[in-house]
Parts: structure tokens; sequence; C-alpha cells
């Protein structure tokens, strides 16, 4: 195959736009919000105190997110099926649920990460 040929023939297989079904974004597919999701954020609400929800809305890489953070500071994050959700489970299990995107996420979730580094790093792992 010669080098114009690649131009006669229109666009190679690698130059294909990627698939527009709203799910792909590039060659990363997002998973979807699932049962496995909803149980773990459950199971994790109601073993922790203080706790806080932050709703991330969706971005190129990610669909929306529930950010949970307890008092210590110590968090999950899972995706969840709509922005409306999120505060609805929130809402039933008595916890205050935020905007992340503009509020942003709160200082005790950095400083929780800091500590469990310096662990990390302190126990050679």
């Amino acid at each position: 195959m010669g080098w114009t040929d690649r131009f006669r023939r229109g666009m190679s297989p690698r130059m294909r736009k990627p698939a527009s079904d709203g799910y792909r974004t590039g060659s990363t597919q997002v998973r979807a919000a699932d049962k496995v999701d909803e149980t773990h954020l459950h199971e994790w609400v109601t073993a922790r105190r203080g706790v806080e929800g932050f709703v991330e809305p969706r971005t190129a890489v990610s669909d929306v997110t529930l950010l949970l953070v307890a008092h210590d500071g110590e968090w999950t994050r899972r995706r969840v099926p709509s922005v409306e959700w999120a505060h609805k489970f929130c809402n039933t299990y008595q916890v205050p649920s935020y905007d992340a995107a503009v509020v942003g996420i709160p200082q005790r979730m950095r400083d929780w990460n800091r500590r469990q580094k310096q662990l990390r790093k302190e126990q050679g792992l």
C-alpha cells in the first residue's frame, strides 16, 4: 500500500471516531452504577458516624459519584445512578449532602489521606 492510498480509502481503523453512545470516552468505557455499589454505600454509611455526602457530577472519565466522608476523614466513593439518587440516598440515612462541584471536598479527608500515606511509609509499604 502506498502512502497516498491511505487518503483514497478514507479513515483507517485507527483514525475512526469513538462511539457516540454517551458512555465511551476514547478507549475507556464508563461503568454504570450497580447493586454492589449501592450495597457498599449502605454498609459504609451505617458502620460510621458523622458521615457527610458529596455528590460529584459526571465527568469525561466517570459517571456521577457519591463521596461519603466520616467524622475522622475516612472516605469512600462509588458510582451512583444519578445526582437525584445520591441526594435521596443521603436523605434516607439522614446524612447531609452537598454538591462537590460547589463546596469542594472537606479538609479532614485530605488530612486522613495524608495520615494514611505516612502510616504506609512508616510500615515500609
